[in-house]
């Protein structure tokens, strides 16, 4: 059986997937599983899960500054401003994974975004409420026992696309959740495990 935690080049324990080199290792220690409230990092995520689809996320991590570059550091006002010819554009983008579909997606959800906004005040409060109640957050997570899906990523999926929005299948959603801190899936004996653990009894849900 492969193991739940590896050691990085600095000799930290890590997450099996989070040593393979120093973006990851800083990826993994600093940001995946902190919970997030802000709405661009929360917008930047759930489009660059998307772009993911297919690929590793090592990829897109690499090619995150360039996707921030292109589009306007994933500001939702202005990216639901894009147009055809900025489409044509990203297209010739060799900084960014130039896939027609992905990229439309993208300006199609900042869209829908903005309506999200407008009813409930924020991006945040409407991702938030799909956080799992207590009594299903689990306190002990091992490679044997990841799953790709939850309850709440399906019905976050579910109402996302009724709403309009594109490429949030429910595995592209608990991705998300698992990024941005609605649930902690770092490993156990992981030693980021616990500061995550910490981070999100100090947050503020947004409502």
């Amino acid at each position: 059986m492969e193991p739940d935690l590896i050691r990085g080049s600095d000799g930290r324990r890590r997450c099996f997937w989070g040593a393979a080199d120093e973006a990851m290792q800083a990826y993994h220690d600093g940001e995946w599983g902190f919970p997030v409230t802000d709405d661009r990092r929360l917008f930047e995520k759930l489009c660059l899960e998307g772009f993911q689809s297919g690929l590793s996320w090592r990829t897109i991590l690499l090619k995150r500054p360039g996707f921030r570059q292109a589009f306007a550091n994933f500001d939702i006002a202005r990216v639901a401003r894009f147009d055809k010819k900025k489409v044509e554009a990203l297209l010739r983008d060799e900084s960014i994974v130039r896939h027609r579909g992905k990229i439309e997606s993208v300006l199609n959800n900042a869209r829908k975004a903005l309506d999200l906004v407008e009813e409930r005040g924020s991006l945040a409060a409407y991702v938030w409420q799909f956080e799992a109640p207590a009594s299903r957050r689990r306190p002990r997570v091992t490679r044997a026992s990841l799953q790709a899906t939850s309850s709440e990523s399906i019905a976050m999926s579910k109402d996302l696309k009724r709403r309009g929005f594109s490429f949030v299948g429910p595995t592209t959603a608990y991705a998300f959740m698992q990024a941005m801190g609605l649930v902690n899936d770092h490993m156990h004996g992981c030693p980021v495990r616990a500061e995550v653990e910490r981070a999100r009894r100090r947050m503020r849900r947004p409502v």
